[in-house]
């Protein structure tokens, strides 16, 4: 819980956004069809910490959206 708690917060957000940007930076690259998943997949992080969802939350026992933590 403290893992996504932590993720919600500024620093954890900014964090999967630089992660998106860096996987969709690094499939471009490279290119081809393996290149252009990746960078398809980079997408997901840099939505999840704009909008500030966790898809590995309710895997852990927290709600997808950790603003409902209390």
């Amino acid at each position: 819980m403290q893992f996504v708690e932590w993720m919600s917060k500024p620093v954890g957000r900014i964090l999967r956004v630089v992660a998106g940007v860096i996987l969709i930076g690094v499939g471009l690259y490279f290119q081809g069809v393996w290149g252009y998943v990746v960078a398809i997949v980079g997408v997901v992080p840099v939505l999840a910490g704009v909008f500030n969802f966790c898809l590995i939350a309710p895997i852990l026992g927290a709600p997808f959206r950790p603003r409902s933590l209390a």
